[in-house]
């Protein structure tokens, strides 16, 4: 065989190594099982330090729902809350 033949198929040999030598990189064995990402936290308002303009806001968007936003506005009477009080207690009543 020629000088020029004996380099072709040692490049080819190089060549076709490194592509098997990839190929079996990509078929690495799974990775060990991690932990569960946890569960996002619920961030909870606190309302009772939002502005008159905030609350407006937010009660003309849950009235909308009527059926619960006068369920909760009955349980917020029922509890004696008022103003501000019932803020909070409305706000987790209309967001859970």
């Amino acid at each position: 065989m020629t000088r020029t033949g004996i380099s072709i198929l040692t490049i080819m040999a190089v060549v076709l190594g490194a592509a098997e030598f990839a190929f079996a990189q990509g078929q690495t064995s799974p990775q060990p099982a991690t932990k569960p990402a946890p569960a996002p936290t619920i961030k909870v308002e606190d309302v009772s330090k939002w502005t008159q303009k905030q609350w407006d806001a937010a009660k003309a968007k849950w009235s909308k729902e009527k059926v619960k936003w006068a369920d909760c506005q009955k349980q917020a009477d029922v509890k004696k809350l008022a103003g501000r009080e019932s803020w909070s207690f409305l706000y987790t009543c209309m967001t859970k």
